[in-house]
């Protein structure tokens, strides 16, 4: 498959640093399993639906949960937003935005609260 999510070698360096040390039985190829949880995620896949290269699903699966509850994940993320100290990305909320289109619109958008008497 062409279609296929892989990092780079030079994107995979960089993230070496926030991975937990390895203790015992040595993991299987980091590159490969990453790869294959973002692939998973971007394209709002079942673990079981990824494609073979990236290995067994379960190991994807399991990766994931564990890397996940460590932490390692959000601190990949704070690591690499710390290294732009000019951010100029925005992020909305896609709730936010479509219940603004909605009020717009004319449509009547109710509280989710208990209604006045």
């Amino acid at each position: 498959m062409s279609d296929l999510f892989w990092l780079t070698d030079v994107q995979m360096e960089r993230l070496r640093p926030y991975f937990p040390k390895s203790y015992g039985k040595p993991r299987v190829d980091d590159k490969r399993v990453l790869s294959g949880i973002i692939f998973v995620n971007r394209n709002g896949l079942r673990w079981r639906d990824a494609p073979r290269e990236y290995g067994p699903h379960k190991t994807l699966h399991n990766r994931w949960i564990r890397w996940s509850r460590m932490g390692v994940f959000a601190r990949i993320m704070e690591g690499l937003a710390a290294e732009q100290a000019d951010c100029r990305t925005i992020m909305i909320d896609a709730t936010t935005a479509s219940s603004l289109q909605a009020q717009k619109g004319g449509v009547a958008v109710r509280s989710a609260g208990p209604r006045a008497a």
